[in-house]
């Protein structure tokens, strides 16, 4: 078909939930209750370390800009598929399909570079302690981590606009629970071939080059606490870590099977599957981690709430 044919495209209908009969039923107050979930369990880690002087440090600083992201993560597609669940309407306009998918892309971009500077804070923490107020100082910290979230909006301004030349000749049903760009070069009908190579490009310095800066601080990270002699040095040096590593796994998880799909596509209950995870749950989950896993998190809520356990009477430092 033409381009030259090509129908202009006001609205777009997300198939994600169409095999799901009478999904609004069911749907609506499991994702209601996850994205409360999200929201609180985030907002209640960033604001225990605004509270809590204690928390005052490079690793708690990039944390709550990590929930400040996993909080406008889910809020970017959560409230809409709430809204269509109310409606019974699986539909977006345009205008709000191509804002969905700029925020998406900014935070998902953003993301990975938060965690691979969240990774040379424990490098610089453990194989340089004594450099480290040097390394990591106020001035550096904010800049590494207003970086970071401009890194994703420049990432995300380059795939929005080349979306704004794709025609889609008609075709507005896509088969995803929000739009993403993948989808929507699935149904347009012009060449892709330059969003494409962006996408290849741009995945590269926002992907691949952060987990790989994330590798190489742990393998020097993992090469320090082996030359610890004692036992519970190791220990101590690893529990700084152990919320961090369990947080990028899950991103790059699954991250890679939402985006690095087979040639065929996944089926559509699969995808929303997928989708759904990476998006929705993973936010949620990871206040969960440090929250969870980490002792100091724990201790300035339990200051907080005017309480005291006996297990963080004399807490050991991480």
């Amino acid at each position: 078909m033409g381009v030259r044919n090509q129908t202009r495209v006001v609205e777009f209908v997300l198939l994600g939930f169409s095999s799901i009969p009478n999904s609004h039923l069911y749907l609506f107050l499991p994702f209601l209750a996850i994205y409360s979930v999200t929201v609180l369990g985030n907002l209640m880690i960033f604001t225990l370390i605004q509270l809590d002087s204690s928390l005052h440090t490079p690793m708690y600083y990039f944390l709550s800009h990590l929930s400040c992201l996993d909080i406008c993560l889910s809020s970017v597609t959560v409230p809409k598929i709430l809204v269509n669940f109310l409606c019974q309407r699986q539909t977006i306009s345009y205008n709000q399909c191509l804002t969905q998918m700029f925020f998406l892309i900014s935070f998902t971009g953003s993301e990975p570079a938060l965690l691979a500077v969240m990774a040379y804070d424990r490098y610089a923490a453990i194989c340089k302690p004594l450099h480290y107020s040097h390394l990591m100082n106020t001035k550096v910290c904010a800049v590494l981590a207003f970086a970071t979230w401009v890194w994703g909006l420049l990432n995300a301004a380059l795939h929005t606009a080349l979306s704004f030349k794709l025609y889609f000749c008609g075709a507005n049903q896509i088969h995803h629970i929000y739009c993403d760009l993948p989808p929507l070069m699935k149904i347009a009908c012009n060449d892709v071939h330059a969003n494409e190579v962006a996408v290849h490009i741009a995945s590269l310095f926002v992907a691949v080059g952060p987990f790989f800066i994330i590798i190489l601080s742990y393998v020097f990270i993992l090469s320090s606490i082996l030359k610890i002699r004692s036992t519970t040095g190791k220990r101590k040096a690893f529990s700084t870590c152990a919320s961090h590593i369990t947080v990028v796994l899950v991103y790059f998880g699954n991250g890679s099977l939402n985006y690095n799909r087979p040639s065929a596509g996944y089926s559509l209950v699969i995808d929303t599957l997928v989708s759904t995870i990476f998006c929705i749950i993973t936010p949620m989950v990871n206040p969960l981690i440090y929250s969870l896993r980490n002792k100091d998190v724990k201790k300035a809520l339990w200051k907080v709430l005017g309480l005291q356990s006996k297990e963080y009477t004399s807490p050991a430092k991480q």
